[in-house]
C-alpha cells in the first residue's frame, strides 16, 4: 500500500511558525492535506510531528492516523530520514498495514497539485530499479553556466566546469531544483541507505510557479501573491 506521509515539526526559524501560519485563511499545513487526499494512488494518510499544535490542526481535518514525533527526531538538526521510518514503523504496528511506499509531502509547497504527486507516483510504480523519486523543476541558474563556486584560493570558477566552456545556457545539461513536493520512497530503501542521495533517484518535473517552496518571508508573500493571482 501505499502511504501518504506529512512531517511537519513545531520550531521553524526561517518563517516562524510556518506550518501552521494563516494563508488566505487556512493553516498552512490544510492545503498539504487537501491535496493529498485527491490523489489516486495514495491509500491512507497520516501527520507526524512533534507540536500539539500541529496534530490537533490534523484531527480537526479529519486525519486519523496522528503520529507522535520523539524530541530527538524534531531537532533543527534532525534528518527527516530517521523520521520517515519512525512514521512507517508507528504506522504498521497502530493499522496492521504492510507499507510497499511512502510519499512524503511537504506542508512547505501549498501550491502542489494531485496530479504533481500522481505523476512522481506513476513514474516510482513504472520504475521498479529506482528507490526515490523526486519532484523538481528546471532552475533559472545552470552550474554548467552561471552558477560559482569559491575554492580555497580565494577565487571563484564554474561549479562544474565543461570541456570547451559552455558559452550559452542553451547547450548546458538540463539540471533541476528539488522541491519538496513530493518525495516517493520504497520502504525497503529507507533501511537500505542513511539518506536518499545514496539511493536510485529519478525526477518528476514540474511546472516553477507551483514549485514555490516557503524558506523565507519572502516565499511566503510571494505564495500569497500567486495565490491572489489565480
Amino acid at each position: 500500500m501505499i502511504l501518504g506521509t506529512i512531517c511537519c515539526r513545531g520550531g521553524s526559524k526561517g518563517v516562524l511558525g510556518k506550518n501552521i501560519r494563516p494563508l488566505k485563511g487556512l493553516p498552512l499545513m490544510v492545503y498539504t492535506i487537501h491535496t493529498a487526499r485527491k490523489s489516486k494512488y495514495i491509500d491512507d494518510l497520516l501527520v507526524s510531528s512533534d507540536s500539539n499544535e500541529i496534530l490537533n490542526i490534523a484531527k480537526e481535518n479529519d486525519i486519523e492516523n496522528i503520529i507522535v514525533r520523539p524530541q530527538e527526531l524534531a531537532t533543527d538538526t534532525s534528518s527527516k530520514w530517521p523520521v520517515f521510518i519512525h512514521a512507517v514503523e508507528e504506522y504498521e504496528r497502530l493499522s496492521g498495514e504492510k507499507v510497499t511506499y511512502i510519499v512524503d509531502m511537504d506542508v512547505t509547497v501549498p501550491l502542489k497539485t494531485a496530479d504533481d504527486i500522481d505523476k512522481a507516483i506513476e513514474l516510482a510504480l513504472q520504475s521498479p530499479e529506482v528507490d526515490v523519486v523526486i519532484t523538481g523543476y528546471e532552475p533559472e541558474r545552470n552550474p554548467y553556466f552561471n552558477m560559482m563556486e569559491i575554492k580555497e584560493s580565494g577565487l571563484a570558477e564554474i561549479v562544474k566546469v565543461a570541456s570547451p566552456p559552455i558559452v550559452r545556457r542553451q547547450d548546458a545539461p538540463k539540471v533541476f531544483s528539488l522541491t519538496p513536493a513530493a518525495y516517493v520512497i520504497k520502504k525497503e530503501t529507507l533501511y537500505n541507505y542513511q539518506h536518499w542521495s545514496e539511493a536510485k533517484c529519478m525526477i518528476s518535473e514540474m511546472p516553477r510557479e507551483r514549485a514555490v517552496d516557503i524558506d523565507t518571508e519572502l516565499d511566503f508573500k510571494l505564495i500569497e501573491f500567486l495565490l491572489n493571482e489565480k
